[in-house]
């Protein structure tokens, strides 16, 4: 716990009068925590995160009595009930969750939240970390305010969901251990799990399993109904039964089914289903399969290249733009035949842009096997996507961190008639870049899968910048290990450089300061080798202070300052004034945390009036800040005030909430200094009220 929260927690304390003693004795801890916060957070709304509900539900009467009689018998002190809807893909969990959901919103009042783990599934594996992350968003809990390690984040889940009668949907989960850290901390609370097996190692949980299995063929004759509104289900019902029971009981299949026969309007549906049935008999798959193909047989030819091609999209989102780049086709073109492949039921629509089911990229997948033998078409549609997003990768990077230290160039559009996206400026830039971060990852590994090494690492540049803010850590570690690997392949000397420069500092957040010396141990050796010319001297002087900056991490202070010493007298000799400003800052704030107060002012000082000179309006704060808090260590806290009260301007101009909580901490020190314990106190109290209200851990909850 922060010092300005153990200091306000003892004073409130002291503030009860004794009564705290008679909370803690009752077990009324919930009490004294309002006694601690009362009136410093604003309520948050009640989440609740389930897309509106659809015109048709059929059925599932059995599954949803069974889940009704869990909940109701569900005992207290148990932890939180966990109902995991197993079933094959496309057999309607996810909608039977999201019926069951919304049906129980007045027994858990307190929202609904919803996560859907392939979103953020790589390679098999998701990050369960970015989940819980997801979770805390939907309880109003800022991404900046996320604790780095997973641990950390499940315990904030848990003090934001202590005694919450609260729901949480988690879709196409694999595996139980990617459950178990969603769960809620209230013994009063639902999980709704949806998963394509059994879930065997759901350990410690009270977990009911509720098999989903298709529909019967009375069912599906009214879900189809109800999808298709159609006189010729009633005129033909033996047709229509048989068209049900071709699809299997997917609700998915179903779907595609009533598109077809709403754009067939003038064929008789037994003449339909003959037809399906003859694809069917001439292909021997089953005739969920013969759905697929039939609509897929009506496409026009952009549209069916354009539907082989999208499982080489890496990630769940397909945009007009990203489709224009498989297709090397204008947006226009794009959007057409992703209208048509939404028409035929083969897309999914929604207004982030479209999805494809997971049954349906298989179908796909199958139909480009049939059609490109030899991968041409497929290839092609991966070179033009991946140079895409390299290119615009680069842009959004020039844009978000300026002009910087780079060896990639940024390549030309890849046709004529596909456009950049647009980017007006910084925030927009930013938030592309982490809008568009799974189809960013995933064209790393296809460029390396590919032999293209150097998009590969060219991709990891811009990536760089989407990290430091970002800090998705088994994604980014990936990557970047890919990148070096790239670069290795290519012998590109810079590139084998910077890609273990940058390897290395999500390494050692981690705390795999072992795996991160040797990638600094080699990216040094490296740069031993480059050449003398301006932009290889500044590479090497920046080896030089990742290695620093390692050395501090790991508490060598003595290490770090000589690093960032000789990096210094480096960005000196090739004329590198931000180079210089960096370091001296960077020597500064060594001096400072190692406890040499007097040198850090002199240094911090320098840096601060070089910031200024250069206009470098962030570094300007963050070197004023750094020199108010030396001054304030060294004695002088008239001197200090001005400059902490400029960082807390600044702070808040840049709507940055962390940096304002750690300046208000500054003030309150400040205000002790002078004996105004009133001051102190209204600083603490804001501070704290951003924090909570931001999702900062709670006193006791923070992270080790």
């Amino acid at each position: 716990m922060s010092p300005y929260c153990w200091r306000m927690a003892e004073e409130t304390w002291n503030s009860l009068d004794g009564r705290a003693d008679a909370v803690v004795q009752a077990g009324r801890i919930g009490e004294l925590h309002q006694h601690l916060y009362a009136g410093e957070a604003p309520a948050q709304p009640v989440p609740f995160q389930l897309p509106p509900a659809p015109a048709w539900f059929e059925n599932r009467r059995d599954e949803q009595e069974r889940i009704a009689r869990a909940v109701r018998d569900h005992p207290a002190q148990q932890g939180p009930l966990v109902v995991a809807l197993t079933g094959i893909g496309g057999i309607g969990k996810t909608a039977l969750g999201f019926h069951v959901a919304r049906g129980l919103v007045d027994r858990y009042p307190d929202g609904v939240l919803y996560v859907d783990l392939d979103d953020l599934r790589r390679d098999g594996v998701v990050e369960v970390s970015d989940a819980v992350g997801e979770l805390l968003s939907g309880l109003g809990v800022s991404p900046e305010w996320w604790e780095r390690s997973l641990g950390g984040r499940t315990k904030q889940l848990w003090s934001r969901t202590r005694d919450k009668r609260i729901v949480v949907v988690v879709d196409n989960a694999r595996y139980g251990a990617e459950v178990v850290p969603l769960l809620p901390a209230s013994d009063r609370g639902l999980v709704i799990v949806t998963s394509q097996g059994a879930l065997y190692d759901l350990d410690g949980t009270a977990a009911v399993e509720v098999p989903v299995g298709p529909l019967a063929v009375d069912d599906a004759v009214r879900l189809l109904g109800r999808l298709v509104a159609d006189p010729r289900l009633t005129e033909e019902p033996d047709a229509a039964v048989d068209l049900a029971r071709g699809c299997g009981g997917l609700p998915a299949a179903l779907q595609v089914a009533g598109q077809w026969v709403r754009k067939y309007r003038r064929r008789s549906l037994s003449r339909l289903v003959e037809e399906l049935a003859a694809e069917l008999r001439g292909k021997g798959i089953p005739m969920v399969e013969a759905v697929w193909d039939a609509a897929y047989a009506s496409l026009a030819p952009d549209s069916a290249r354009l539907y082989r091609v999208l499982p080489q999209l890496p990630g769940q989102r397909i945009q007009e733009l990203t489709a224009a780049a498989l297709l090397g086709r204008d947006p226009a073109a794009a959007g057409d035949a992703l209208e048509e492949l939404e028409s035929a039921g083969l897309l999914e629509g929604s207004a982030e842009g479209w999805r494809m089911h997971s049954l349906l990229r298989g179908h796909a997948e199958r139909r480009a096997r049939q059609e490109d033998r030899d991968g041409t078409e497929r290839a092609g549609a991966r070179r033009s996507l991946i140079a895409w997003y390299r290119r615009q990768a680069a842009r959004a990077d020039l844009l978000a961190a300026g002009e910087r230290m780079t060896f990639a160039t940024t390549p030309e559009p890849v046709a004529a008639s596909v456009p950049d996206v647009g980017l007006p400026g910084k925030p927009e830039a930013l938030r592309w870049l982490e809008s568009h971060r799974s189809a960013l990852y995933g064209c790393v590994r296809l460029a390396f899968e590919d032999g293209l090494y150097e998009d590969a690492w060219a991709l990891c540049e811009p990536l760089w910048t989407h990290f430091l803010d970002h800090p998705h850590y088994a994604d980014i570690t990936d990557a970047f290990r890919t990148g070096v690997a790239a670069a290795d392949r290519m012998e590109h000397l810079p590139a084998m450089v910077r890609m273990r420069c940058q390897l290395a500092r999500p390494l050692w957040e981690q705390r795999l300061y072992d795996e991160a010396a040797e990638q600094l141990r080699h990216a040094l050796a490296a740069a031993a080798a480059l050449g003398e010319s301006p932009g290889e001297l500044k590479l090497r002087a920046s080896t030089v202070e990742f290695q620093g900056l390692f050395k501090a991490e790991t508490g060598d202070w003595a290490g770090a300052a000589a690093d960032f010493e000789a990096a210094k007298a480096a960005h000196a000799e090739i004329g590198n004034v931000y180079g210089v400003l960096l370091q001296t800052y960077l020597l500064g704030r060594t001096a400072l945390r190692s406890g040499r107060h007097q040198e850090a002012v002199a240094l911090l000082g320098e840096a601060h009036r070089m910031a200024g000179l250069q206009e470098r309006e962030r570094m300007t704060a963050r070197a004023g800040f750094e020199l108010g808090r030396a001054l304030r260590l060294a004695g002088r806290p008239e001197e200090a005030h001005p400059l902490v009260s400029a960082a807390l301007d600044g702070a808040r101009a840049r709507g940055s909430r962390t940096d304002e909580v750690r300046v208000l901490e500054e003030l309150a020190s400040l205000a002790d200094d002078r004996g105004d314990t009133r001051v102190a106190r209204e600083h603490r109290t804001a501070a704290n009220r951003i924090a909570v209200q931001y999702g900062g851990a709670s006193p006791g909850d923070q992270s080790s």
